[in-house]
Protein backbone atom coordinates (compact mmCIF):
# COMPACT_ATOMS: atom_id res chain seq x y z
CA UNK A 1 0.00 0.00 0.00
CA UNK A 2 1.31 3.53 -0.79
CA UNK A 3 2.78 5.56 2.09
CA UNK A 4 0.31 8.37 1.37
CA UNK A 5 -2.55 6.00 2.18
CA UNK A 6 -1.25 5.50 5.72
CA UNK A 7 -0.99 9.27 6.16
CA UNK A 8 -4.64 9.57 5.22
CA UNK A 9 -5.29 6.91 7.85
CA UNK A 10 -3.42 9.01 10.43
CA UNK A 11 -5.67 11.98 9.71
CA UNK A 12 -8.74 9.74 9.96
CA UNK A 13 -7.41 8.53 13.34
CA UNK A 14 -7.36 12.13 14.62
CA UNK A 15 -10.85 12.76 13.26
CA UNK A 16 -12.24 9.53 14.69
CA UNK A 17 -10.80 10.43 18.09
CA UNK A 18 -12.50 13.81 17.91
CA UNK A 19 -15.84 12.26 16.97
CA UNK A 20 -15.92 9.78 19.86
CA UNK A 21 -13.92 11.44 22.65
CA UNK A 22 -16.75 13.60 23.98
CA UNK A 23 -18.36 10.50 25.50
CA UNK A 24 -15.80 10.81 28.32
CA UNK A 25 -15.47 14.61 28.44
CA UNK A 26 -19.09 15.75 28.72
CA UNK A 27 -19.23 16.26 32.52
CA UNK A 28 -15.99 18.29 32.56
CA UNK A 29 -17.17 20.49 29.67
CA UNK A 30 -20.53 21.05 31.36
CA UNK A 31 -18.87 22.09 34.64
CA UNK A 32 -16.24 24.31 33.02
CA UNK A 33 -18.63 26.17 30.69
CA UNK A 34 -21.47 26.29 33.23
CA UNK A 35 -24.07 24.37 31.22
CA UNK A 36 -26.13 21.28 32.05
CA UNK A 37 -24.92 17.81 31.11
CA UNK A 38 -27.79 17.43 28.65
CA UNK A 39 -26.80 20.71 27.00
CA UNK A 40 -23.20 19.50 26.72
CA UNK A 41 -24.57 16.38 25.02
CA UNK A 42 -25.71 18.58 22.13
CA UNK A 43 -22.04 18.77 21.12
CA UNK A 44 -22.15 15.09 20.14
CA UNK A 45 -25.44 15.47 18.24
CA UNK A 46 -24.12 18.54 16.42
CA UNK A 47 -21.07 16.65 15.23
CA UNK A 48 -23.20 13.74 13.97
CA UNK A 49 -25.56 16.06 12.09
CA UNK A 50 -22.59 17.91 10.62
CA UNK A 51 -21.16 14.63 9.34
CA UNK A 52 -24.45 13.52 7.76
CA UNK A 53 -25.13 16.83 6.04
CA UNK A 54 -21.51 17.63 5.33
CA UNK A 55 -20.48 14.38 3.63
CA UNK A 56 -22.40 14.83 0.34
CA UNK A 57 -22.27 18.63 0.49
CA UNK A 58 -18.50 18.81 1.01
CA UNK A 59 -17.96 16.11 -1.61
CA UNK A 60 -19.68 18.37 -4.16
CA UNK A 61 -17.52 21.31 -3.04
CA UNK A 62 -14.33 19.25 -3.02
CA UNK A 63 -14.80 17.89 -6.53
CA UNK A 64 -13.97 21.36 -7.90
CA UNK A 65 -10.42 21.14 -6.48
CA UNK A 66 -7.48 18.81 -7.01
CA UNK A 67 -7.76 16.03 -4.43
CA UNK A 68 -4.60 17.01 -2.54
CA UNK A 69 -5.85 20.59 -2.29
CA UNK A 70 -9.23 19.41 -1.01
CA UNK A 71 -7.64 17.10 1.56
CA UNK A 72 -5.31 19.83 2.83
CA UNK A 73 -8.10 22.41 3.02
CA UNK A 74 -10.48 20.15 4.93
CA UNK A 75 -7.77 18.96 7.33
CA UNK A 76 -6.54 22.51 7.98
CA UNK A 77 -10.08 23.68 8.81
CA UNK A 78 -10.54 20.66 11.08
CA UNK A 79 -7.27 21.44 12.89
CA UNK A 80 -8.13 25.13 13.36
CA UNK A 81 -11.60 24.27 14.65
CA UNK A 82 -10.01 22.23 17.44
CA UNK A 83 -7.56 25.01 18.30
CA UNK A 84 -10.45 27.46 18.65
CA UNK A 85 -12.42 24.88 20.63
CA UNK A 86 -9.51 24.39 23.04
CA UNK A 87 -9.19 28.15 23.61
CA UNK A 88 -12.80 29.27 23.89
CA UNK A 89 -14.72 29.91 27.09
CA UNK A 90 -18.08 30.11 25.29
CA UNK A 91 -20.31 27.09 24.85
CA UNK A 92 -21.85 28.65 21.71
CA UNK A 93 -18.42 29.02 20.12
CA UNK A 94 -17.50 25.45 21.11
CA UNK A 95 -20.74 24.22 19.54
CA UNK A 96 -19.92 26.11 16.34
CA UNK A 97 -16.43 24.54 16.24
CA UNK A 98 -18.01 21.07 16.51
CA UNK A 99 -20.25 21.77 13.51
CA UNK A 100 -17.38 23.23 11.48
CA UNK A 101 -15.08 20.37 12.51
CA UNK A 102 -17.71 17.81 11.50
CA UNK A 103 -18.20 19.43 8.08
CA UNK A 104 -14.43 19.41 7.52
CA UNK A 105 -14.18 15.82 8.77
CA UNK A 106 -16.98 14.73 6.43
CA UNK A 107 -15.38 16.47 3.47
CA UNK A 108 -11.97 14.98 4.22
CA UNK A 109 -13.29 11.43 4.58
CA UNK A 110 -15.41 11.72 1.42
CA UNK A 111 -12.41 12.82 -0.65
CA UNK A 112 -10.02 10.44 1.13
CA UNK A 113 -12.16 7.38 0.31
CA UNK A 114 -12.08 8.27 -3.38
CA UNK A 115 -8.38 9.22 -3.29
CA UNK A 116 -7.46 6.01 -1.48
CA UNK A 117 -9.03 3.68 -4.04
CA UNK A 118 -7.48 5.80 -6.80
CA UNK A 119 -3.99 5.06 -5.43
CA UNK A 120 -4.28 1.28 -5.84
CA UNK A 121 -5.15 -1.27 -8.50
CA UNK A 122 -8.85 -1.46 -9.47
CA UNK A 123 -9.23 -4.83 -7.71
CA UNK A 124 -7.68 -3.63 -4.43
CA UNK A 125 -10.34 -1.18 -3.26
CA UNK A 126 -11.10 -3.32 -0.22
CA UNK A 127 -7.52 -3.21 1.05
CA UNK A 128 -7.29 0.55 0.47
CA UNK A 129 -10.56 1.12 2.33
CA UNK A 130 -9.40 -1.07 5.23
CA UNK A 131 -6.22 0.99 5.67
CA UNK A 132 -8.23 4.21 5.71
CA UNK A 133 -10.95 2.97 8.06
CA UNK A 134 -8.25 1.43 10.23
CA UNK A 135 -7.73 4.98 11.49
CA UNK A 136 -11.27 4.94 12.92
CA UNK A 137 -10.71 1.61 14.64
CA UNK A 138 -7.41 2.77 16.13
CA UNK A 139 -9.27 5.81 17.47
CA UNK A 140 -11.52 3.37 19.35
CA UNK A 141 -8.50 1.45 20.66
CA UNK A 142 -6.19 4.29 21.65
CA UNK A 143 -7.61 7.69 20.78
CA UNK A 144 -10.83 7.63 22.80
CA UNK A 145 -9.35 6.11 26.00
CA UNK A 146 -6.36 8.44 25.58
CA UNK A 147 -8.63 11.45 25.28
CA UNK A 148 -10.47 10.39 28.43
CA UNK A 149 -7.19 10.05 30.34
CA UNK A 150 -6.00 13.46 29.14
CA UNK A 151 -9.28 14.95 30.28
CA UNK A 152 -8.90 13.40 33.73
CA UNK A 153 -5.35 14.67 34.29
CA UNK A 154 -5.19 17.98 32.36
CA UNK A 155 -8.78 18.92 31.62
CA UNK A 156 -11.00 18.50 28.57
CA UNK A 157 -9.14 21.16 26.59
CA UNK A 158 -6.01 19.00 26.49
CA UNK A 159 -7.91 16.40 24.43
CA UNK A 160 -8.76 19.06 21.85
CA UNK A 161 -5.10 20.15 21.74
CA UNK A 162 -4.04 16.51 21.28
CA UNK A 163 -6.33 16.08 18.25
CA UNK A 164 -4.93 19.28 16.73
CA UNK A 165 -1.32 18.15 17.32
CA UNK A 166 -1.90 14.72 15.77
CA UNK A 167 -3.36 16.45 12.71
CA UNK A 168 -0.17 18.46 12.11
CA UNK A 169 2.11 15.59 10.92
CA UNK A 170 -0.76 14.24 8.80
CA UNK A 171 -1.14 17.66 7.19
CA UNK A 172 2.58 17.85 6.39
CA UNK A 173 2.73 14.26 5.12
CA UNK A 174 -0.29 14.72 2.83
CA UNK A 175 1.32 17.84 1.38
CA UNK A 176 4.50 15.89 0.61
CA UNK A 177 3.17 12.45 -0.35
CA UNK A 178 -0.32 12.65 -1.88
CA UNK A 179 -0.25 13.25 -5.66
CA UNK A 180 -1.45 16.74 -6.62
CA UNK A 181 -3.91 15.47 -9.23
CA UNK A 182 -6.30 17.76 -11.04
CA UNK A 183 -9.92 18.82 -10.69
CA UNK A 184 -12.40 16.41 -12.20
CA UNK A 185 -13.24 17.25 -15.81
CA UNK A 186 -16.25 19.43 -16.44
CA UNK A 187 -17.91 16.66 -18.44
CA UNK A 188 -18.42 14.56 -15.33
CA UNK A 189 -20.86 17.01 -13.75
CA UNK A 190 -22.28 16.74 -10.27
CA UNK A 191 -25.80 16.28 -11.65
CA UNK A 192 -24.67 13.33 -13.73
CA UNK A 193 -23.01 11.75 -10.71
CA UNK A 194 -26.10 12.33 -8.58
CA UNK A 195 -28.22 10.56 -11.20
CA UNK A 196 -25.90 7.56 -11.18
CA UNK A 197 -26.11 7.42 -7.38
CA UNK A 198 -29.76 6.38 -7.75
CA UNK A 199 -28.70 2.95 -9.04
CA UNK A 200 -30.63 0.28 -7.05
CA UNK A 201 -27.52 -1.77 -6.20
CA UNK A 202 -25.77 1.26 -4.74
CA UNK A 203 -28.81 2.43 -2.77
CA UNK A 204 -29.27 -1.03 -1.26
CA UNK A 205 -25.59 -1.21 -0.33
CA UNK A 206 -25.74 2.20 1.37
CA UNK A 207 -28.89 1.17 3.27
CA UNK A 208 -27.20 -2.02 4.43
CA UNK A 209 -24.19 0.01 5.59
CA UNK A 210 -26.43 2.35 7.58
CA UNK A 211 -28.28 -0.55 9.27
CA UNK A 212 -25.12 -2.46 10.19
CA UNK A 213 -23.41 0.68 11.48
CA UNK A 214 -26.56 1.56 13.41
CA UNK A 215 -26.35 -1.82 15.15
CA UNK A 216 -22.68 -1.22 15.92
CA UNK A 217 -23.13 2.19 17.49
CA UNK A 218 -26.32 1.25 19.31
CA UNK A 219 -24.38 -1.19 21.48
CA UNK A 220 -21.12 0.77 21.49
CA UNK A 221 -22.91 3.84 22.87
CA UNK A 222 -24.53 1.88 25.70
CA UNK A 223 -21.77 -0.67 26.29
CA UNK A 224 -20.86 0.92 29.62
CA UNK A 225 -24.25 0.34 31.31
CA UNK A 226 -24.42 -3.16 29.82
CA UNK A 227 -21.12 -4.29 31.28
CA UNK A 228 -21.58 -2.53 34.62
CA UNK A 229 -25.28 -3.17 35.33
CA UNK A 230 -25.72 -6.54 33.60
CA UNK A 231 -22.29 -8.18 33.51
CA UNK A 232 -21.25 -6.79 36.88
CA UNK A 233 -17.90 -5.21 36.01
CA UNK A 234 -16.84 -2.11 37.90
CA UNK A 235 -16.65 1.25 36.14
CA UNK A 236 -12.86 0.98 36.00
CA UNK A 237 -13.24 -1.85 33.46
CA UNK A 238 -15.13 0.31 30.97
CA UNK A 239 -12.10 1.87 29.17
CA UNK A 240 -10.45 -1.54 28.83
CA UNK A 241 -13.55 -3.15 27.30
CA UNK A 242 -14.11 -0.20 24.98
CA UNK A 243 -10.51 -0.59 23.85
CA UNK A 244 -11.09 -4.34 23.40
CA UNK A 245 -14.03 -3.54 21.12
CA UNK A 246 -11.64 -1.30 19.19
CA UNK A 247 -9.08 -4.12 18.91
CA UNK A 248 -11.80 -6.32 17.47
CA UNK A 249 -12.82 -3.61 15.02
CA UNK A 250 -9.23 -3.31 13.79
CA UNK A 251 -9.09 -7.07 13.24
CA UNK A 252 -12.39 -6.94 11.35
CA UNK A 253 -11.37 -4.09 9.07
CA UNK A 254 -8.08 -5.84 8.29
CA UNK A 255 -9.87 -9.10 7.45
CA UNK A 256 -12.34 -7.25 5.25
CA UNK A 257 -9.45 -5.73 3.32
CA UNK A 258 -8.09 -9.21 2.59
CA UNK A 259 -11.29 -11.02 1.63
CA UNK A 260 -13.93 -8.49 0.54
CA UNK A 261 -12.28 -7.81 -2.84
CA UNK A 262 -12.09 -11.46 -3.91
CA UNK A 263 -15.35 -12.97 -2.58
CA UNK A 264 -17.59 -10.13 -1.39
CA UNK A 265 -20.98 -11.88 -1.37
CA UNK A 266 -19.92 -14.97 0.64
CA UNK A 267 -17.91 -12.72 2.99
CA UNK A 268 -20.84 -10.37 3.58
CA UNK A 269 -23.44 -13.13 3.91
CA UNK A 270 -21.38 -15.21 6.33
CA UNK A 271 -20.31 -12.14 8.28
CA UNK A 272 -23.84 -10.74 8.59
CA UNK A 273 -25.31 -14.06 9.78
CA UNK A 274 -22.49 -14.40 12.32
CA UNK A 275 -23.03 -10.78 13.39
CA UNK A 276 -26.73 -11.40 14.06
CA UNK A 277 -25.96 -14.59 15.98
CA UNK A 278 -23.37 -12.70 18.02
CA UNK A 279 -25.77 -9.90 19.04
CA UNK A 280 -28.42 -12.44 20.08
CA UNK A 281 -25.84 -14.49 22.01
CA UNK A 282 -24.49 -11.34 23.68
CA UNK A 283 -28.01 -10.33 24.76
CA UNK A 284 -28.63 -13.78 26.23
CA UNK A 285 -25.28 -14.19 27.99
CA UNK A 286 -24.44 -10.59 28.97
CA UNK A 287 -24.56 -11.60 32.64
CA UNK A 288 -21.57 -13.93 32.17
CA UNK A 289 -18.25 -12.00 32.44
CA UNK A 290 -16.26 -14.43 30.27
CA UNK A 291 -18.88 -14.49 27.52
CA UNK A 292 -19.20 -10.71 27.62
CA UNK A 293 -15.45 -10.15 27.21
CA UNK A 294 -15.22 -12.61 24.31
CA UNK A 295 -18.27 -11.17 22.55
CA UNK A 296 -17.09 -7.57 22.92
CA UNK A 297 -14.01 -8.58 20.90
CA UNK A 298 -15.88 -10.77 18.40
CA UNK A 299 -18.70 -8.30 17.76
CA UNK A 300 -16.23 -5.48 17.27
CA UNK A 301 -14.49 -7.55 14.60
CA UNK A 302 -17.69 -8.66 12.85
CA UNK A 303 -19.31 -5.21 12.98
CA UNK A 304 -16.43 -3.35 11.41
CA UNK A 305 -15.54 -6.21 9.06
CA UNK A 306 -19.03 -6.29 7.54
CA UNK A 307 -19.36 -2.49 7.63
CA UNK A 308 -16.02 -1.95 5.90
CA UNK A 309 -16.87 -4.52 3.21
CA UNK A 310 -20.18 -2.77 2.52
CA UNK A 311 -18.45 0.58 2.06
CA UNK A 312 -16.02 -1.08 -0.36
CA UNK A 313 -18.94 -2.53 -2.33
CA UNK A 314 -20.55 0.91 -2.45
CA UNK A 315 -17.39 2.29 -4.04
CA UNK A 316 -17.36 -0.57 -6.56
CA UNK A 317 -21.03 0.06 -7.37
CA UNK A 318 -20.62 3.82 -7.81
CA UNK A 319 -18.56 3.73 -10.99
CA UNK A 320 -20.64 6.57 -12.44
CA UNK A 321 -20.00 8.82 -9.44
CA UNK A 322 -16.22 8.70 -8.86
CA UNK A 323 -16.07 11.91 -6.82
CA UNK A 324 -19.35 11.79 -4.86
CA UNK A 325 -19.36 8.10 -3.90
CA UNK A 326 -17.18 8.67 -0.84
CA UNK A 327 -19.46 11.43 0.40
CA UNK A 328 -22.59 9.32 0.24
CA UNK A 329 -20.82 6.32 1.80
CA UNK A 330 -19.71 8.58 4.66
CA UNK A 331 -23.24 9.92 5.06
CA UNK A 332 -24.67 6.39 5.19
CA UNK A 333 -22.23 5.42 7.96
CA UNK A 334 -23.19 8.46 9.99
CA UNK A 335 -26.91 7.98 9.48
CA UNK A 336 -26.39 4.59 11.09
CA UNK A 337 -24.27 6.12 13.85
CA UNK A 338 -27.18 8.49 14.57
CA UNK A 339 -30.15 6.10 14.41
CA UNK A 340 -28.50 3.29 16.38
CA UNK A 341 -28.04 5.19 19.67
CA UNK A 342 -31.53 6.71 19.27
CA UNK A 343 -33.03 3.23 18.96
CA UNK A 344 -31.09 2.00 21.98
CA UNK A 345 -32.12 5.07 23.96
CA UNK A 346 -35.79 4.53 23.13
CA UNK A 347 -35.56 0.92 24.31
CA UNK A 348 -33.92 1.98 27.58
CA UNK A 349 -36.46 4.76 28.15
CA UNK A 350 -39.26 2.26 27.60
CA UNK A 351 -37.99 0.27 30.56
CA UNK A 352 -36.86 -2.73 28.52
CA UNK A 353 -33.71 -3.13 30.59
CA UNK A 354 -29.99 -2.63 30.08
CA UNK A 355 -29.76 -5.57 27.65
CA UNK A 356 -32.23 -3.89 25.27
CA UNK A 357 -29.58 -2.08 23.13
CA UNK A 358 -28.17 -5.52 22.29
CA UNK A 359 -31.59 -6.64 21.08
CA UNK A 360 -31.98 -3.43 19.06
CA UNK A 361 -28.61 -4.18 17.42
CA UNK A 362 -29.87 -7.68 16.59
CA UNK A 363 -33.05 -6.19 15.11
CA UNK A 364 -31.11 -3.77 12.89
CA UNK A 365 -28.90 -6.57 11.54
CA UNK A 366 -32.00 -8.71 10.94
CA UNK A 367 -33.45 -5.86 8.88
CA UNK A 368 -30.17 -5.67 6.93
CA UNK A 369 -30.28 -9.40 6.18
CA UNK A 370 -33.90 -9.14 5.02
CA UNK A 371 -33.12 -6.19 2.73
CA UNK A 372 -30.02 -7.94 1.37
CA UNK A 373 -31.90 -11.20 0.74
CA UNK A 374 -34.72 -9.36 -1.03
CA UNK A 375 -32.22 -7.51 -3.23
CA UNK A 376 -30.42 -10.75 -4.17
CA UNK A 377 -33.70 -12.48 -5.05
CA UNK A 378 -34.78 -9.52 -7.15
CA UNK A 379 -31.50 -9.53 -9.08
CA UNK A 380 -31.75 -13.28 -9.81
CA UNK A 381 -35.37 -13.19 -10.99
CA UNK A 382 -35.94 -12.74 -14.74
CA UNK A 383 -37.81 -9.58 -15.76
CA UNK A 384 -41.61 -9.73 -15.66
CA UNK A 385 -43.06 -11.69 -18.58
CA UNK A 386 -39.81 -13.58 -19.22
CA UNK A 387 -39.15 -17.20 -18.23
CA UNK A 388 -36.47 -19.14 -20.02
CA UNK A 389 -35.38 -18.96 -23.59
CA UNK A 390 -38.91 -19.31 -24.98
CA UNK A 391 -40.08 -16.11 -23.25
CA UNK A 392 -37.03 -14.22 -24.32
CA UNK A 393 -37.61 -15.15 -27.94
CA UNK A 394 -41.14 -13.84 -27.78
CA UNK A 395 -40.36 -10.63 -25.97
CA UNK A 396 -41.79 -7.37 -27.39
CA UNK A 397 -38.33 -6.16 -28.38
CA UNK A 398 -37.61 -9.30 -30.41
CA UNK A 399 -41.08 -9.32 -31.99
CA UNK A 400 -40.84 -5.71 -33.08
CA UNK A 401 -37.42 -6.33 -34.57
CA UNK A 402 -38.82 -9.33 -36.50
CA UNK A 403 -41.70 -7.24 -37.80
CA UNK A 404 -39.29 -4.52 -38.97
CA UNK A 405 -37.20 -7.09 -40.81
CA UNK A 406 -40.38 -8.47 -42.39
Amino acid sequence: MPFALYMLGLAVFAQGTSEFMLSGLGPDIAADLDVSLSTAGILTSAFAVGMIVGAPLMAVVGRRWPRRTALLAFLAVFLLAHVVGALTGSFAVLLATRVVGALANAGFLAVALVAAVGMVEPNAKGRATSVLLGGVTLACVAGVPGGALLGQFWGWRSAFWAVALVSVPALIAILRSVPAGAPDPAGAGARGELRSLRAPRLLVTLLLGALVNGATFCTFTYLSPVITNVTGFSQSWVPALLALFGVGSFIGVTAAGRFADARPVPFLLTGAVALLAGWVLFALTAGNPVAAVVLVLVQGALSFGVGSALITQALYAATGAPTLAGGFATAALNVGAAIGPVGGGIALSAGLGHRSPLWVSALLVTMALMVGAAALLRRRQPPSGESGSESRCSSPQVNSATQRRG
